[in-house]
């Protein structure tokens, strides 16, 4: 028989392993899906005390909860691809401009390898013929 401290249980694991994972990692990315891990955990002990208690109002608010998280997870995931175009990185140190004023900066004793970035390609403009390779044969005009 599953008890009320089974659901606890797997809600206290989920929610240490989103707490753990969100405090030691720096990519904002794996930060986000730890925080959602969290949710997850919260979510399971309003069920499982709302099955406690043979009421529905756990379950109702777990509906709101999804339904947050869902919107949630949209917005952030659209403000990490815009911040990984500007700067081509999802590590949170590289953000430190967006830290309230007066708070000082915070660096890392073991700062990560930036990754080589690589020019984005560009089209010819309309109507300009490109530039044939270097290597290529020019054909003799006659």
């Amino acid at each position: 028989m599953i008890t009320l401290w089974h659901f606890l249980a797997v809600a206290a694991a989920l929610f240490g392993i989103g707490l753990v994972g969100f405090l030691t990692r720096r990519n904002l990315i794996t930060m986000f899906l730890c925080a959602e891990m969290m949710l997850q955990g919260v979510a399971i002990n309003f069920v499982a005390f709302a099955r406690f208690h043979g009421n529905l109002q756990g379950q109702v608010f777990v509906l709101f909860i999804l339904a947050v998280a869902a919107c949630e997870a949209g917005v952030a995931l659209a403000l990490f691809i815009s911040l990984y175009r500007r700067r081509r990185s999802l590590d949170v140190t590289d953000w430190q401009e967006l830290r309230e004023t007066g708070v000082p900066a915070t660096f890392d004793a073991e700062p990560l390898d930036r990754p080589v970035v690589e020019p984005e390609p560009t089209l010819t403009p309309a109507g300009a013929r490109p530039l044939p390779p270097l290597d290529a044969e020019v054909p003799a005009s006659v």
